[in-house]
């Protein structure tokens, strides 16, 4: 039995699907049971648990051979990361209680990055499960295509995808959801021991020009990129209702600065399948 935390998500729904075609059995651990239907007529066992709740997730993690841990992510965390820090706790303890054969977390590209910025919240994680007398994966996935459906409406109506990643020409790791689903079910099936890091990200890295060009191409019209000013930043998130925009924009400086970027570099990588142009066609189709 795999428990699947995160699932009625991306990635934790590309991983269940995955499982389920191989005949593995599911439990799913969400936060709403009617958000569960769907995966309980596909034979999925249901575990209600709040992310915070140490007892309903020990109860939801009991008798597994494998518990995928997806962290909420707080894009407006509290000074402190406190949101993160009650998580981590509840999610350690449980696992402590509940000693699954082995657990996949999903961190990030930049984990190992000293620097506080919005993804400090995995590597409080990671160092938390890592204490662990536990075989722990930590998959590192770097950023993740589906963020351009953000631009789909801008690219298609008006021909531009404003970009925080800069400059325009610059290669960034990313990766299709699909692909972190399809290497976690990998994972949370293989024996490991201690804890280890597989870092994810697709054939070939992607600049912000490159993004707007397969916009173009499957759009059938011109689309460019333009860089958002960099003074900017905290005063548009301001009016977008964040209260703490620091660590949004520090992790932003450190895909463009290149202090994040992964552990083993890009010749150590794990390399995805699934190419941009599939995930922009299947963004603009849902947006249709």
């Amino acid at each position: 039995m795999y428990a699947i935390t995160g699932i009625t998500g991306k990635v934790g729904g590309a991983l269940a699907r995955t499982l389920l075609a191989a005949g593995q059995p599911v439990r799913a651990v969400v936060r709403d049971g009617g958000k569960a239907g769907a995966w309980a007529e596909q034979g999925c066992e249901v575990a209600l648990a709040e992310m915070e709740d140490a007892g309903a997730l020990a109860a939801a993690f009991k008798d597994t051979d494998g518990v995928f841990v997806l962290p909420p992510s707080e894009f407006d965390p509290a000074p402190g990361f406190l949101e993160a820090r009650a998580v981590i706790a509840a999610v350690t303890k449980a696992l402590e209680e509940a000693h699954p054969r082995r657990i996949v977390c999903l961190s990030t590209i930049g984990a190992q990055a000293t620097e506080i910025n919005l993804l400090t919240q995995r590597t409080l994680m990671e160092q938390a499960l890592s204490a662990l007398k536990l075989p722990v994966t930590f998959l590192r996935p770097a950023w993740f295509m589906e963020n351009f459906a953000w631009d789909v409406v801008s690219a298609r109506d008006h021909g531009i995808i404003a970009s925080f990643l800069q400059p325009l020409d610059k290669p960034v790791p990313m990766v299709a959801t699909a692909d972190i689903g399809r290497i976690a079910a990998r994972l949370i099936q293989e024996d490991r021991r201690g804890s280890n890091v597989v870092e994810l990200e697709a054939a070939r890295r992607i600049t912000p020009n490159q993004a707007a060009e397969t916009f173009a191409r499957i759009l059938g019209r011109p689309v460019h990129a333009e860089a958002v000013p960099r003074e900017t930043w905290e005063g548009l998130f301001e009016s977008q209702g964040m209260k703490h925009p620091k660590p949004r924009i520090r992790m932003l400086d450190g895909f463009n600065e290149g202090w994040i970027e992964f552990e083993r570099g890009e010749a150590g990588s794990t390399k995805g399948e699934v190419a941009l142009e599939t995930v922009l066609c299947g963004l603009i189709e849902g947006t249709a």
